[in-house]
């Protein structure tokens, strides 16, 4: 059975939202290790451009793989 578009779109939010919270998270929780120390807004900001990045790798990929489909 096929993912709806709608399934498919709550599918990707959800990723991304999780995503988010996880790169937040492992950086307030890493970066002190590394004798980094950055504010909340700093983490968010931060965690903001890796998520960019990496909606940006997954679109890439997605139309790379269902070129060569």
């Amino acid at each position: 059975m096929k993912q709806s578009r709608l399934m498919s779109l709550v599918e990707f939010v959800a990723n991304v939202i999780v995503g988010y919270g996880v790169a937040v998270v492992t950086q307030i929780l890493i970066f002190p290790v590394f004798g980094l120390h950055t504010t909340l807004a700093q983490n968010l900001k931060m965690g903001a451009v890796f998520t960019v990045v990496s909606i940006a790798r997954s679109y890439v990929l997605r139309r790379l793989f269902e070129r060569f489909r």
